[in-house]
């Protein structure tokens, strides 16, 4: 790879030391006290550079070849400014501010800056030389901003070229010696030792070739006439041009000459001015007259006419312009740009009708005017920003540039008013977009930021670029009830699960910050917790009644509910909520008065003499329900003499309709209804009776009945009949099958005593003993009768059970000792008598 390095600079100006020049005369000329006076002023010249050199700011320069391969090295940006790679990493490293980043590549993870695109020299500067070309790199966190320069070292890879394949020359016969004869120049794109280095004239009889150089550096021939020319001999000649440059391998391009020989045409145009300066504005529009030249021949006639003409000597500068032939009027021809080109000149030729020609140099120098708006490019920008973020924090940075130069190239950046941002410049040419006040998410979750970037040009151009900013949310609000308490209503008897309410509070954060779960606060009511009652849903806040409620004992219920959301740390507020029990009507009225007794006769009594609305009782009634459930209204349902007696509806009042006379029936029964007003509407019954008679013996006889109802007795008697029946027929049924399974067994033992086969014992569950090593010497067997309705009614009974042991012998075959504990002779099986008694017993106990 060709040689790559790099440089600092430091410019120092030298007016600094107040020192306007500094030498050194001959050895035999300085005088003592000038060489003194020198040496100490660079003494401290070289102090004071060496302090400004540490302080200032440091420009890294590399030389690369043009051409090379996508991925060649640049150099190792990390190790040339001394940084680490952790800090190009966290630094956010990156190329900013060029025209041309694309053609180099910042490799962060290992410092190096690397070729990304083709580079041609001559496409990037043209004949600029040296051609270079500078970007920054930009790290923040601080924010370092460190300059690079990129030199594009020019290779061979152009030839030179001629503008036209083939030149022709009128020369006249009598051209005198010397006489010149400028040629077509050569381009090469290349530059330097690559570039155009010499012009080759072949054959060269008549002609010498002589070369020139302009002040810019490009070079140019001419032919010099060396031998006169004679028409009548040589008419024609053909000469060829070779241009070579420098390099290695070299490189060249030829042209065709082709010289004819006129006559009598002895002197050539010579133009009033060598040079001729001029200026035009850019973007002058095509035709825009910049200059006149004008040249004069001595010849008359047609040797005289001169024709006006733009040399070829440079390649792209005369396609700007047109001259007119004949007046010598220089046109703008295609638009200038003061960017690409701030000064231009090329030559004017004059040409007469003979051939000769002569030329003149124009010098156009461009205006520069404000046509280049300034471009804003971002560099970084943050979105979304966090609303908490304090005052001052930087959510982007932008480069701004304008093309233009002076005044023209002067920006001036703002924003748009009524936002909470401001914009600041920190480095040259670039710019900080900051926070001016807190932000708020839940009043403007977003923005949009215009940045506006203004030259100082007349008039002054802008441009503007919007940015999108987008607010994040933190936990900052707490969830909010529309109402600072909520009553709701539900009927009781409800059946349990039943949705209540709906209880919703708002938050404005958003996401997570914003979910809302409702949770019910511990509380007692009643002495119960009011989770017995009511449960709330956590996502939905829908509450529900956890069980049936009853209005008569329990009016209202109020808890409180509080709304969490789920930030972190998270926020609540509380809401208190009054359940109201609305009653219904579930309980029937009940009757105070008359009392209804079983057993005793109430009778109220009525004279014969009583008059009309004669007052006999009240009924009184109440009703545990409330509101129209709890109004009662009173009905005459069924009476003896319905013509002799009302009911008030409203009060229960019992009164006399006509006057009572001593045909009337003396026991009078009245049955009144009491209604409540509810839907459905509750009742209940109250039979009155009432004597009419003037004293209580007389009507006694006849109220005897009263006490019992005869079709009450008519069912007891049936009731008592059936079950009469089912128990004699359950106690035969169970007397048949005791004294079957009795005798049975009976009838077993006594096979098995007579038989003469050894016997293996039996014990009975209820005739085991302990052998007499328990406690007691007997066991005591109880046989309990219980009835089905009573736990304590126990029928106990015990007598002491005999121990009976059959003990076999083996020393004696077929017989049997049979050993008595308690008893001297053995016991025989229960008699058939002590069946049946005990059968009775079973049975009489079963029937309790």
């Amino acid at each position: 790879m060709d040689c790559v390095h790099f440089r600092w600079f430091v410019e120092i100006p030298i007016s600094v030391f107040g020192i306007s020049h500094l030498s050194v005369a001959p050895k035999g000329h300085r005088r003592k006290g000038e060489i003194k006076w020198q040496l100490r002023g660079a003494v401290f010249a070289f102090i004071f550079l060496f302090t400004l050199v540490s302080h200032a700011e440091a420009q890294i320069r590399y030389s690369i070849p043009e051409e090379m391969k996508k991925g060649s090295l640049v150099g190792n940006v990390a190790q040339d400014l001394g940084l680490d790679l952790r800090r190009l990493r966290s630094g956010r490293a990156r190329i900013v501010g060029g025209e041309n980043l694309q053609f180099t590549e910042l490799k962060t993870d290992k410092g190096t800056l690397v070729v990304n695109e083709r580079i041609d020299r001559e496409q990037l500067c043209g004949d600029v030389t040296p051609c270079s070309f500078t970007f920054e790199i930009i790290l923040e966190k601080p924010m370092e901003l460190h300059p690079i320069t990129i030199e594009v070292l020019d290779v061979n890879d152009n030839a030179p070229t001629f503008q036209n394949s083939h030149l022709e020359f009128e020369i006249s016969e009598l051209a005198a010696l010397g006489s010149r004869f400028a040629l077509e120049s050569a381009d090469d794109a290349d530059v330097g030792q690559n570039g155009l280095q010499s012009y080759i004239l072949t054959p060269s009889v008549h002609f010498v070739l002589k070369e020139h150089v302009n002040p810019d550096g490009s070079k140019y021939a001419e032919m010099v006439l060396q031998k006169l020319l004679d028409r009548e001999q040589q008419p024609h000649l053909s000469l060829k041009l070779l241009a070579v440059d420098g390099g290695n391998p070299q490189r060249s391009g030829t042209v065709n000459i082709n010289v004819i020989v006129i006559d009598a045409n002895d002197n050539a145009p010579v133009f009033n001015q060598s040079v001729y300066k001029t200026t035009v504005i850019e973007n002058a529009p095509k035709g825009t007259p910049i200059v006149t030249v004008n040249a004069s021949d001595q010849d008359s006639g047609s040797n005289g006419m001169i024709k006006y003409s733009i040399s070829k000597s440079k390649a792209g500068m005369a396609d700007l312009f047109y001259i007119d032939q004949s007046t010598g009027k220089i046109y703008v021809a295609q638009e200038i740009d003061f960017e690409k080109d701030k000064k231009i000149e090329f030559r004017v030729e004059a040409k007469d009708q003979g051939g000769l020609t002569n030329s003149s140099k124009v010098e156009i120098e461009v205006i520069d005017v404000n046509d280049n708006a300034p471009a804003i490019n971002v560099v970084s920008f943050t979105s979304p920003v966090s609303e908490d973020s304090p005052p001052g924090t930087t959510i982007g940075i932008i480069n701004v540039k304008d093309l233009d130069s002076g005044d023209n190239g002067l920006v001036n950046c703002r924003i748009e008013q009524n936002a909470p941002f401001k914009i600041k410049s920190s480095l040259r040419n670039y710019y900080s977009l900051v926070t001016d006040t807190v932000l708020d998410r839940e009043s403007v979750p977003e923005y949009n930021i215009t940045v506006f970037a203004t030259d100082a040009g007349l008039p002054p151009l802008t441009t503007k670029k919007t940015f999108h900013l987008k607010v994040s949310d933190v936990n900052d609000n707490a969830p909010v009830f529309p109402k600072d308490s909520y009553s709701a209503f539900i009927t009781e008897n409800n059946s349990p699960g039943v949705s209540v309410i709906t209880l919703r509070a708002e938050d404005p954060d958003e996401n997570q910050n914003a979910r809302v779960s409702y949770i019910l606060e511990n509380s007692n009511i009643g002495g119960a917790p009011v989770s017995d009652y009511v449960s709330i849903n956590a996502e939905s806040g829908v509450v529900h009644s956890v069980r049936s409620f009853d209005y008569e004992q329990i009016k209202q219920l109020v808890f409180v509910v509080k709304a969490q959301d789920g930030g972190s740390p998270p926020l609540s507020s509380n809401v208190t909520v009054k359940l109201i029990i609305q009653d219904q009507n579930d309980n029937p009225p009940q009757v105070l008065y008359p009392v209804q007794t079983g057993g005793s006769l109430v009778a109220e009594m009525v004279p014969l003499a009583a008059d009309v609305g004669y007052l006999v009782t009240k009924v009184v009634a109440v009703d545990v329900d409330s509101g129209q459930n709890a109004w009662l209204s009173y009905k005459l349902q069924k009476a003896t003499d319905r013509a002799l007696f009302e009911v008030g509806l409203q009060n229960g009042e019992i009164r006399t309709i006509r006057q009572v006379s001593d045909k009337d029936a003396v026991k009078q029964r009245l049955t009144v209804i009491v209604e409540d007003n509810g839907q459905p509407s509750r009742s209940a019954t109250v039979i009155v009776n009432v004597a009419v008679a003037d004293s209580f013996p007389e009507v006694l006889s006849e109220f005897t009945d009263f006490t019992h109802d005869k079709e009450y007795n008519d069912n007891l008697t049936f009731y008592l009949v059936l079950a009469l029946a089912v128990v004699s027929f359950l106690f035969i049924t169970c007397l048949v099958v005791i004294i079957s399974v009795k005798i049975y067994r009976w009838r077993q033992s006594r096979i098995l005593y007579h038989s003469s086969l050894p016997v293996i014992p039996y014990y009975p569950p209820r005739y085991s003993d302990t052998l007499g090593t328990g406690t007691l010497p007997h066991v005591y067997n109880y046989e309990v009768c219980r009835t089905t309705d009573s736990r304590k009614s126990d029928c106990k009974f015990g007598r002491a059970g005999s121990q009976n042991v059959l003990i076999m012998d083996p020393s004696s075959t077929g017989t049997m000792q049979r050993i008595q504990s308690e008893r001297s002779i053995l016991d025989e099986p229960d008699s058939p008598l002590e069946v049946f008694k005990q059968l009775t017993f079973h049975c009489f106990c079963y029937i309790i």
